[in-house]
């Protein structure tokens, strides 16, 4: 009976030993599928999210190309979010191809109304968040400084710079417009600064001419004396190759270029907004209609083609804490910035504005 005891034990242990290895097995497939399925999901994650994160792909005005770019640049060093390389152009320019099918996120402008229905058509947002300001100057190169000429209206500028005096201007916007010098102004249809340009001697003429808002419009055109370019930016090259002699640009485009510049007094120049009112009395009127005159507003709006929109949302509340770093490229930010619409905007601009990091402005044009 014993060896039957000892084999009965045996037989108990080996079973014992055959289920503890097949529990181990088990145990081992399980966590190999447990890693595998692990691994998948992780593959499957990170798929979906690099789906999510396409690049961020914007428009931007030429003159503020560099700008947007900084700002697009610290977004993405900010988000993780990975942004396209800035297309730019003039505004109106730029809305145009953004209009007939172009694809775009955001859209930085040089004016409130390449964002509105006259330019972006049915793929405006119906709002715009104004960030920061501009003005316009007469910009120049050393190659300008090479004749009496041209000489002539630099020294007349500094005199009435140093006086203010009504004379003095009419003096000096008399010899710009004379036709000894040759005036880069962009084309107003693809570009705002190009239609700012004709509004600034507008204003000028009837500052300084009597209340006649022609007077130097008139005479530059009956002399030929202005050259057109696409775009102010694109006038630059011409600029300080002697090509012509002055450009009417924004102040930023001209520190960035590193160009020289006349100050224009801010009555002219499109600078300050709170003379919205006395710019608008100036208008300018072309094949896409007539523009009142306004101050330079920047800004950023979403168009309604737009297909990364959440992304998108979140550049725009981007801008809006972080326009401040604009100064630096002799830009005006504004202290709290400003809402144009004509329609509400998404929920995460309203709660800015309920925070008071917007103030809600007025309509779009």
């Amino acid at each position: 009976m014993k060896p039957a005891g000892r084999g009965i034990s045996t037989a108990v242990t080996a079973v014992a030993v055959i289920v503890v290895i097949v529990a181990c097995v088990a145990a081992y497939a399980f966590s190999t599928a447990s890693s595998k399925a692990t691994t998948v999901t992780s593959t499957i994650t990170s798929v979906s999210t690099s789906v999510a994160l396409a690049p961020l792909i914007s428009y931007s005005a030429d003159a503020y190309a560099v700008e947007a770019t900084s700002l697009l640049n610290g977004f993405s060093q900010s988000t993780g979010i990975p942004v396209a390389p800035v297309k730019s152009g003039g505004s109106f320019a730029d809305a145009n191809a953004i209009a007939a099918g172009a694809p775009d996120d955001v859209f930085v402008s040089s004016s409130l109304t390449a964002a509105s229905s006259q330019y972006l058509k049915n793929l405006t947002a119906g709002w715009a968040i104004g960030f920061a300001s501009d003005q316009l100057v007469l910009a120049y190169a050393n190659s300008t400084t090479q004749t009496s000429a041209t000489n002539n209206v630099i020294s007349l500028a500094n005199t009435a710079t140093n006086s203010n005096a009504t004379s003095d201007w009419n003096n000096f916007y008399t010899a710009l417009v004379s036709g000894g010098v040759k005036i880069g102004i962009s084309a107003p249809v693809q570009d705002p600064a190009g239609l700012r340009a004709w509004l600034v001697l507008e204003a000028a003429g009837y500052m300084y001419s009597g209340g006649n808002q022609q007077a130097y419009v008139s005479t530059l055109l009956k002399d030929q004396g202005n050259v057109t370019g696409a775009s102010a930016a694109l006038l630059a090259a011409p600029l300080q190759a002697g090509q012509i002699q002055f450009l009417f640009t924004y102040k930023s485009s001209a520190i960035s270029n590193k160009l020289d510049y006349i100050a224009l007094n801010s009555h002219v120049n499109l600078g300050t907004p709170s003379l919205g009112s006395f710019y608008s009395k100036f208008s300018y009127t072309d094949s896409a209609g007539t523009t009142k005159g306004a101050a330079i507003v920047i800004s950023v709006t979403i168009p309604l083609s737009a297909v990364d929109t959440i992304e998108a949302l979140e550049f725009v509340q981007y801008v809006v804490h972080n326009a401040k770093t604009l100064s630096s490229y002799g830009l005006q930010p504004f202290t709290t910035a400003l809402l144009y619409s004509n329609a509400p905007p998404p929920a995460p601009i309203q709660a800015l504005v309920s925070q008071g990091l917007i103030t809600e402005t007025g309509p779009l044009p």
